[in-house]
């Protein structure tokens, strides 16, 4: 096996180990858990585990070589997946089939998609807001439907900043693009994407996703949470609000990845909003952070305003308690009526 290949992952693993790691050390315990899920730490040590494992194996000489025959892994398996120990020609038929799938999916990632318009939803009124804290942000919202017609959103957030976020989150856009028009349930969407992401070694860091799939006729929303902050549904009719916890860890941040669905019926008068951390992580000159329950407190509040109206009344107060200073981190939101 050429160098080179080996070369290229030890690299990756590393960025990918030290990322973790720092992660761990410095984000916040809340934070933690909110990427998380309904996991604890004991998955990261197992990623970890696997990690260190594989530079193990690059430097006893054993990494990408076949269990069976003792021959070399093809290079392009080990770009996707730096685990695997089998080469191509002891695939079944079916792993073949497969195989084939998520390397034409692969090549489709890479070349990224445009942003697309804010659609029309039949009982929605809609709007959408995101800036970047540098030039190239890592923050992504997007809307696309689901195989029998219902409609997608999602919200995702990478950890880290700047141009390799930004790639990240073009290829996240085009695999969403992809897999969503011919899926069923934003489970299966999930779990494909972190497949495609968790073993690669072009992809260094993690990503903390909420994907939903609403029907208008039903006015239900379906979504999985994948470590991504709780979106926020206030009810004006009964005044109740539900915050949509995550139901599974971020993509790429755990060995074994577990999301779960859960149902939420929309009713006239409802607001739901969608955001990243760069609004309730916004602190003010005295390190306080804006906080969640000084958003929901803006949506309580803005019972008779449009979507639009309601983004800028956030944007307004959020410019207040931050006194004007440029935004740290990446701002996203997407605020959505129920007429």
């Amino acid at each position: 096996m050429k160098n080179k290949i080996l070369d290229e992952i030890e690299t990756s693993l590393q960025e990918t180990r030290s990322n973790l790691l720092h992660w761990v050390e410095t984000a916040p315990e809340e934070k933690r858990l909110t990427c998380l899920g309904l996991e604890d730490e004991t998955c990261i040590e197992e990623h970890l585990h696997v990690i260190d494992e594989s530079l193990e194996k690059i430097k006893e000489g054993t990494l990408g070589v076949c269990t069976i025959c003792h021959e070399a892994v093809e290079t392009q398996l080990l770009q996707m997946d730096y685990t695997s120990a089998v080469c191509l020609g002891h695939f079944t038929d079916a792993e073949l089939r497969q195989l084939e799938a998520e390397l034409e999916l692969s090549q489709v990632v890479q070349r990224g998609l445009l942003p697309r318009d804010l659609p029309s939803i039949h009982g929605l009124n809609i709007a959408a807001f995101s800036r970047p804290a540098q030039i190239i942000g890592g923050d992504y919202f997007d809307f696309m439907n689901f195989k029998d017609g219902a409609h997608g959103i999602v919200m995702a957030d990478v950890s880290g900043h700047g141009v390799s976020a930004g790639m990240f989150m073009s290829s996240l856009q085009t695999a969403f693009h992809t897999l969503v028009p011919d899926a069923d349930s934003p489970i299966s969407v999930l779990e494909r994407i972190n497949r495609l992401y968790i073993h690669n070694i072009n992809f260094t860091t993690f990503v903390t996703t909420f994907l939903g799939k609403y029907d208008p006729q039903t006015r239900i929303l379906s979504y999985a949470n994948a470590g991504h902050n709780s979106a926020y549904l206030y009810r004006m009719s009964t005044d109740e609000e539900f915050w949509l916890r995550p139901t599974g860890p971020a993509i790429g941040l755990v060995e074994k990845f577990t999301v779960y669905k859960d149902d939420i019926k929309l009713e006239p008068g409802d607001i739901l909003l969608l955001y990243t951390d760069g609004i309730t992580e916004a602190a003010n000159q005295q390190g306080i952070l804006w906080g969640e329950d000084r958003l929901a407190d803006i949506i309580r509040g803005s019972v008779d305003l449009t979507a639009e109206q309601i983004i800028q009344n956030i944007l307004k107060t959020l410019k207040v308690h931050t006194d004007g200073s440029p935004f740290v981190d990446d701002v996203t939101l997407v605020v959505a009526r129920v007429a």
